[in-house]
């Protein structure tokens, strides 16, 4: 029987995973799955629900696919920074662990839409 890797394998190596978000971050390049179309990411807020359009890092290939895309373990995966780009919390969640293109992606309309609560954005 395969052993499989408990924990969540983004983490478990957090110092390269906040090296990496950092880097991102610095970079303050667009959206990686609506490449802008929302807005720009606003990089400043928290990363939760309540701010849609905040910065959270995109698995280009998702972790839990990690096998279908040839990686040794989900953590190698997680850690590629070939497979990472910077993402609107939003449209992250949309996509979950999807792989292709996507409705924000394709210029297609966006039948959910972000909700923001605040007017300072």
């Amino acid at each position: 029987m395969e052993k499989r890797p408990t924990g969540n394998p983004r983490y478990a190596n957090g110092a390269l995973r906040r090296k990496y978000r950092a880097r991102l971050r610095a970079m303050g390049g667009p959206c990686g799955i609506c490449h802008g179309r929302l807005g720009p990411i606003h990089y400043d807020e928290p990363s939760d629900a309540a701010h849609p359009l905040s910065f959270v890092i995109d698995e280009i290939k998702p972790v839990s696919k990690w096998r279908q895309f040839g990686y040794a373990s989900p953590r190698a995966a997680a850690e590629d920074w070939g497979n990472l780009q910077p993402a609107h919390y939003f449209c992250n969640a949309q996509k979950g662990n999807k792989t292709g293109v996507f409705v924000a992606d394709s210029g297609q309309k966006i039948t959910k839409s972000p909700k923001i609560s605040d007017g300072n954005w």
